[in-house]
């Protein structure tokens, strides 16, 4: 038998897979994978052993538990001053991943462009080839990983459908600022340019507000804002997410959210939404949370030969390694360090289209500060 080609010659298994693989084979202490090793806030934990006890263990609505989408648009309100429509404007759904295929799914046909960002997210171009669509690599300028925004005017022709946007920025936790916002709304005037804005650190800002494509209508009306539960309530293994987009855009992307998924695991969701109501605090003082085991993390690592500026958003921190072995490409180091040294990194690399010259791994510091100390004496070592 012969079976059919590949829909995706050039993927194979995430680098997220690889490396928690390699730290589970050599027993080192995973800083690669986005996760925290420690758990969620209790009291969310036990409002889902309530409804999992309460019978709420069957389809939830395929857009979402009102009572969550509900709490969603009353969140983005107070945050962003933006008004939206729980009914038509916001999708619950099971993860980020989701959320981001969809939205790609929705809008992007054969023959179309879209604009991402290097280093990008692994899941964008995948989902953009699979509808047709070519993804269009413009790399974020180092040291600060911005975007060169005359690079991205130039980019553009009548093919462009959709320009990704990630911020926080993983890997780099580089933040878009006020000002990016004012110029990529300059250029998008008089265009039909739809925008997919991945938010999911939202939360995690350490220098400012979050600046949101919802704060902006201009902006918020051409958009899909992508967010996660996951990455704000501590609980990456739920998987659950959701979109807030204009109606228009919002029934298309239900069109695929419903055979994808239909919809997402009921106690949970009607737990979140307890908790949002309940806790609202929680999303507050989340950034002060995690600039502590940044700080606590990058204190740690100032004797070591690694250089790196603190990170300004998202869990994760760049470190440099060209003191310690700059002629070996950071996918190399990152399986020596993980091997040889105890602590698991992911490389930057494999986010480029075309990798620049550059010796830069990624730490997760989303960890007890305990992991983040014994991490820390190991890589002061080399």
């Amino acid at each position: 038998m012969q079976y059919p080609p590949t829909k995706l010659p050039k993927v194979g298994i995430t680098i997220f897979t690889e490396m928690s693989q390699l730290a589970a084979e050599y027993g080192a202490i995973n800083l690669s994978q986005g996760f925290p090793d420690f758990d969620g806030p209790l009291a969310l934990l036990d409002r889902v052993t309530y409804y999992l006890e309460n019978g709420f263990n069957q389809y939830a609505p395929m857009a979402g538990v009102v009572g969550l989408r509900n709490a969603i648009a009353l969140k983005v309100e107070k945050l962003y001053g933006c008004e939206v429509d729980s009914e038509t404007e916001v999708t619950v759904t099971s993860g980020a991943t989701e959320a981001l295929f969809s939205a790609i799914g929705a809008v992007v046909c054969a023959g179309d462009e879209v604009i991402v960002f290097d280093p990008a997210y692994d899941s964008y171009e995948p989902a953009i080839e699979l509808n047709g669509g070519t993804a269009v690599h413009l790399a974020l300028t180092a040291p600060a990983f911005s975007i060169d925004w005359q690079q991205v005017a130039q980019a553009i022709t009548p093919k462009t459908r959709m320009i990704i946007l990630n911020s926080p920025h993983n890997p780099t936790g580089a933040v878009l600022s006020a000002a990016d916002l004012d110029q990529l709304e300059a250029l998008l005037e008089g265009t039909d340019i739809l925008l997919l804005s991945d938010e999911v650190y939202e939360h995690i800002c350490f220098n400012g507000t979050h600046q949101s494509l919802l704060r902006r209508p201009a902006l918020a009306k051409r958009a899909f804002v992508v967010s996660s539960f996951g990455k704000t309530y501590h609980t990456t293994g739920w998987k659950v997410g959701y979109c807030i987009a204009p109606t228009q855009l919002s029934v298309e992307f239900r069109k695929l959210h419903q055979y994808l998924t239909f919809c997402t695991v009921h106690p949970i969701q009607l737990a979140l939404a307890d908790f949002i109501n309940d806790y609202p605090e929680h999303t507050l003082e989340l950034p002060e949370f995690y600039r502590q085991k940044r700080d606590i993390f990058c204190e740690l690592m100032e004797s070591s030969r690694f250089s790196f500026v603190p990170s300004e958003g998202t869990y994760f921190q760049l470190m440099d390694y060209s003191m310690i072995a700059p002629e070996m490409d950071d996918l190399s180091f990152a399986r020596w360090l993980t091997k040889e040294v105890g602590v698991a990194a992911i490389p930057i690399s494999v986010f480029y289209e075309s990798p620049p010259e550059q010796r830069l791994v990624r730490f997760c510091f989303a960890k007890d500060d305990e992991t983040l100390r014994q991490a820390a004496e190991k890589l002061c070592r080399i």
